[in-house]
């Protein structure tokens, strides 16, 4: 009985893999779109987080017939538990990576009123964050887990300190309105992603010890 529950949740953690990869590669190619200014990857992007919401059922589904089949008990229990509000925070991922590009698409069409810098920069410490913390979920890392949580801090330094420089320019060029409203959400929604990374981070801690602290 142990054996094949180890089976399944190692297709488990298989497919997760494949959802992981999957929300980097939408993560990728919108920050592509957003140096770039490339709309047609953006409508990509957008076109492409069906793939991820069918990937999350697809989970979804193997964790019930696990919960029917094994009736998995304290640890296992929680095991699953985890990997169900992971997807959850997998999928948000997607979805924001698909609103940036939504932006990019519906009104991004000008030219940069500053130099991208960052935006990137943000984009590159919230994708970290997801990798690292899906590491941690995998290697049951809660120290890891901890320091993935620890950066989330920084990228809402960055957040705050762009807010602040566009809301500037706004003041000063009218004109800039539009472009800087869309760059304060683009970096909000960055700045979301790295709230999920966040939220799984403390999954793999209550996976580990039974309890649930917010680490945000």
């Amino acid at each position: 009985m142990r054996v094949l529950f180890e089976q399944e949740l190692k297709k488990l953690h298989e497919q997760i893999v494949v959802m992981l990869s999957m929300t980097e590669e939408q993560i990728d190619r919108t920050l592509e779109a957003l140096k770039t200014q490339d709309v047609e990857l953006a409508q990509k992007v957008v076109d492409g987080d069906d793939a991820v919401d069918k990937q999350e059922l697809k989970i979804e589904k193997l964790c019930l017939e696990i919960i029917v089949r094994q009736a998995p008990v304290a640890k296992d229990m929680r095991r699953v538990t985890s990997i169900f509000k992971l997807i959850t925070d997998l999928e948000r991922i997607a979805d924001h990576a698909e609103d940036i590009c939504g932006i990019i698409v519906d009104v991004y069409n000008q030219r940069h009123l500053k130099p991208l810098v960052k935006i990137p920069k943000m984009a590159k410490m919230a994708r970290s964050m997801v990798s690292r913390v899906i590491t941690a979920f995998m290697q049951n890392d809660t120290e890891l887990a901890k320091e993935v949580a620890r950066d989330d801090e920084d990228v809402d330094a960055v957040y705050h300190s762009l807010t602040d420089e566009l809301i500037e320019i706004m003041k000063n060029n009218p004109g800039s309105v539009e472009q800087g409203v869309a760059l304060i959400q683009i970096a909000k929604h960055i700045e979301r992603i790295a709230d999920h990374a966040t939220n799984i981070a403390e999954w793999v801690i209550f996976n580990e010890t039974g309890k649930h602290k917010s680490l945000n």
